[in-house]
């Protein structure tokens, strides 16, 4: 029997909602979802966002429920399904940034058209009191494809009676409100218009002149990097910083999530990208506090319970997320990670590690990759931004006459080094003492950095510490000087955070591929195994201080599919056969390579990535002979590969791709997938990609198994209770067949009987669906059960799950190519126990040393 709603799930089904998929069209699945046992929807962002948006983190407006996607009528109706079926509904929401491209956003193009004098300049993270003079009270719209002067010659900038003051300034789809005062002049003559034709050189000098006066400076796109005078999402120019930490901005920006949840419409949120708010262990309490407010007001029939509040947030390895938000945890990532970990051969690191060496050329690790990319990303994306760090810095150092000396070069250069070598995302030092984990994490740094600088730059690094850190601003006076403090940290952690992301995700994950399945959201792929104990070590941590944090191991940000990610995490198996695999890859694809200017295309390190990428994808069942599934695949493909080169920011980049090089390898990537091309190479890469699927699907049901019955609350994405074969988005969100689901569903077999049928996928629903009726009728058992390990040796993995008298016993293989299950020793009290196999249904008698079922690699056993 399934338990009632409540706003903890004990289970979620994540969904990304676009104009292909609306609110109505979840209603038609909710039934489905019912059946095979999810307590929660899960939504992606459901507030207006960019017209087209296809994820919504791009949100316009926090006042509504997106248009598109059927507004606040179709939510309801989805609501009502789901309480129908005893079911909830998490909101993800974007507290930290809105969008900007374009005319969509009406607080946006206020502050265009009032400037510092609009009721929302101060909702985004502006500095009006730029260096520049050409900024000073005015701020930079980089949104220009050309450089200024070119597009206002080549007649692309014109006036419209459009926007919030009468007359915009029109960029194709684009529009920059004009100043009121202008607009006023201009309308009492509609044909003044004319007048600002940039057709003729009187036209162009009269717009310039109006441009000139705007509250805004015109700008190309790319003098974003060195001149934007606002907080931006990353280096993204299309997505503006919010000041979350503002009352009135949070009022406004809350106002409808506060009353979807006193309406018992959702039941919790998932907030993402925590680290971009300037305070976010204030912001997390502050809306639990407020949440739980509204709280009070919801009907007497909506889900009953605290509500639920998730953070998006990538943790260190041995980094803590801190109790004092009063989350409930993370989305999952660190668990994506850990449980990845443990699913590789630690005897895969060495010859693997040596492959990549030989086949690249260099000795170069993750950590010095890393090094690498942040050295770039701070000088080719995010220049401007460490500028404006140095500069809040520099304003520090100018208050005190014993610091007065220190320059801003020397400051941002010192500054620079810091980052570089952050061993996080960011600290979250605000108004008090900073807490233990913060000055770890400093010093860890400043030791790395002391290292790189010259010793007269010492003093100077130990000063910023204590701007950083250790100076508690409570002891300063009210006034500029404290002002001044809270702003140089908040500008420093909220650059910390971007330079990790854009320099480890966004850049040296495609540079360094020794195996492609540790290179994931939330893992540092220079470690490339954990231990059986390393991993109960971490599960129990979380079973006692996030009980109900989410447990993913697939989302709408990963790299690689989860069942993927096995495919190629069973490599660490055979380093020996990949090793031989891929020398002959690279051996026949010579006469494919292109010799540029700039060196071979593409070069070793992204042909032997290329490889892993094409035995890991290959789907189920394809005959290269069928050229239009083969074609549909390789499509897919040419999109991860083409954001592979452009984010390792080599030989190909977004801001100038390099042609030549891109379409190289996509050659190459055709060529090898054709028989009639490379008959050989085709034909070995066939032979590998078959020789992984099996083992590596085995693997990807022992993940499966160990998401659905540790502590914590698993999480499905949508489609994924299939073999999750995507690749980085936006492959990851293309459209699910529903239909097939339900009706494999609906055949209710056993996961042991199916798994002679393995390639369709049934049995890792079958599976899926077994644990959630498990922890659907023993809810209190996996909320707040115990995690107790037993040894099951190197290759297995096997722990208890244990409130009073209920236990669950789980053990899983590790080995894809080693699948048979141990021996199990049982604690004295359960020796006598019978034991009900979840999965298949057998039962076991009493023993002290349980013999495990051997019809599947895994065992989920019941004690009764």
């Amino acid at each position: 029997m399934t338990p009632p709603a409540t706003t903890t799930p004990r289970s979620t089904y994540r969904i990304q909602f676009r104009a292909e998929f609306t609110l109505d069209d979840a209603v038609a699945i909710v039934p489905y979802l019912a059946r095979l046992g999810i307590s929660h929807l899960y939504a992606s962002p459901l507030l207006p966002a960019a017209p087209g948006s296809s994820h919504g983190y791009d949100i316009t407006a926090h006042d509504a429920i997106n248009p598109s996607l059927g507004g606040e009528p179709a939510l309801r109706r989805l609501v009502a399904a789901l309480r129908q079926h005893g079911m909830g509904l998490l909101l993800d929401i974007v507290p930290n940034h809105m969008g900007v491209d374009g005319p969509h956003n009406p607080w946006w193009q206020d502050v265009l058209a009032h400037g510092r004098d609009s009721r929302f300049a101060r909702f985004f993270d502006i500095d009006w009191e730029s260096d520049d003079p050409s900024l000073k009270g005015r701020m930079l719209a980089p949104f220009l494809g050309k450089p200024y002067g070119e597009a206002l010659a080549d007649g692309e900038l014109s006036l419209v009676a459009e926007g919030p003051t009468g007359v915009s300034v029109a960029y194709f789809d684009n529009r920059f409100p004009v100043a009121q005062g202008d607009a006023d002049a201009i309308l009492r003559d509609r044909d003044t218009l004319k007048t600002y034709d940039p057709g003729s050189l009187d036209g162009l000098a009269r717009l310039h002149g109006l441009l000139e006066r705007q509250n805004y400076r015109l700008a190309w796109w790319r003098t974003a990097t060195d001149e934007i005078n606002w907080r931006r999402f990353f280096d993204v120019t299309g997505l503006a910083g919010l000041r979350a930490e503002d009352p009135a901005v949070f009022d406004a920006t809350h106002e409808l999530l506060l009353r979807l949840y006193a309406e018992g419409l959702i039941d919790g949120v998932r907030i993402d990208h925590v680290d971009g708010l300037a305070d976010p262990g204030g912001y997390c309490r502050k809306l639990r506090r407020r949440m739980e407010a509204a709280g009070r007001r919801r009907p007497a029939d909506a889900p009953k319970g605290e509500p639920y509040i998730l953070v998006e947030k990538i943790l260190a390895s041995d980094e803590p997320l801190p109790v004092r938000w009063r989350t409930d945890g993370t989305t999952g990532y660190d668990f994506m990670d850990q449980v990845g970990a443990v699913l590789h051969d630690p005897a895969g690191e060495a010859p693997l590690s040596a492959l990549w060496a030989e086949v690249t050329g260099t000795h170069r690790d993750f950590h010095a990759e890393e090094l690498a990319a942040r050295k770039q990303i701070l000088r080719d994306s995010l220049a401007a931004e460490l500028d404006n760090c140095a500069r809040a810095l520099q304003a520090l150092a100018r208050s005190h006459i014993r610091s007065r000396d220190f320059s801003f070069n020397a400051i941002r250069r010192v500054l620079a080094q810091l980052l570089l070598h952050f061993p996080v995302y960011r600290v979250y030092v605000r108004v008090g003492g900073p807490s233990l984990q913060d000055v770890t994490v400093l010093r860890q740094a400043a030791d790395a950095a002391r290292a790189a600088l010259p010793p007269t730059d010492h003093m100077l690094l130990s000063q910023m510490l204590l701007w950083l850190a250790e100076i508690r601003p409570r002891d300063l006076p009210l006034g500029e000087a404290r002002a001044a403090l809270l702003t140089a940290r908040q500008r420093f952690q909220q650059l910390s955070s971007p330079t990790a992301a854009k320099s480890v995700e966004d850049t040296a994950f495609y540079r360094y591929g020794r195996l492609l399945s540790r290179n994931e959201v939330g893992s540092n792929p220079g470690q490339f195994s954990l231990t059986p104990a390393a991993f109960h070590t971490a599960a129990k941590a979380r079973a006692e201080a996030f009980p109900r944090a989410m447990l993913a191991t697939a989302t709408h940000d990963h790299k690689r599919g989860e069942d993927l990610r096995m495919r190629l995490a069973l490599l660490s198996e055979m380093p020996d056969e990949w090793a031989d695999a891929l020398r002959g890859f690279l051996n026949l694809a010579k006469p494919l390579i292109r010799d540029l200017p700039a060196g071979p295309a593409p070069e070793p390190a992204d042909a032997a990535m290329l490889f892993q990428m094409i035995v890991a994808s290959w789907p189920l069942g394809l005959d290269l002979a069928d050229r239009p599934a083969v074609e549909e695949w390789v499509g897919r493909l040419e999109g991860w590969q083409r954001k592979a080169m452009r984010e390792a920011k080599r030989r190909s980049g977004w801001a100038m791709p390099e042609e030549d090089y891109e379409a190289a390898g996509l050659e190459l990537l055709r060529a090898a997938t054709d028989p009639a091309r490379s008959p050989e190479l085709s034909a070995a890469l066939v032979d590998f990609a078959r020789r992984l699927a099996q083992p590596g699907a085995m693997k990807g049901l022992s993940q499966t198994v160990l998401r659905y019955t540790l502590a914590g609350v698993p999480d499905l994405y949508q489609g994924a209770e299939f073999w999750d074969l995507s690749l980085v988005d936006p492959d990851n969100r293309r459209p699910v067949d529903y239909a097939a689901r339900r009706a494999m569903l609906e055949q209710g077999n056993n996961p042991a009987a199916l798994l002679s049928r393995w390639k369709d996928g049934a049995v890792k629903q079958a599976v899926i669906h077994r644990l959630l009726a498990e922890r659907n009728a023993a809810p209190a058992l996996f909320a707040e059960g115990q995690h107790r390990p037993l040894d099951a040796g190197a290759d297995h993995l096997a722990f208890l799950r244990q409130l009073d008298q209920e236990a669950l016993l789980v053990c899983v293989s590790l080995r894809g190519q080693r699948p048979g299950l141990p021996e199990i020793t049982l604690p004295g009290e359960l020796a006598a126990r019978s034991w009900h196999c979840v999965l298949s249904g057998e039962t076991l008698p009493p023993s002290a040393r349980l013999s495990l079922p051997q019809d599947l690699p895994f065992a989920v056993l019941r004690a009764t």
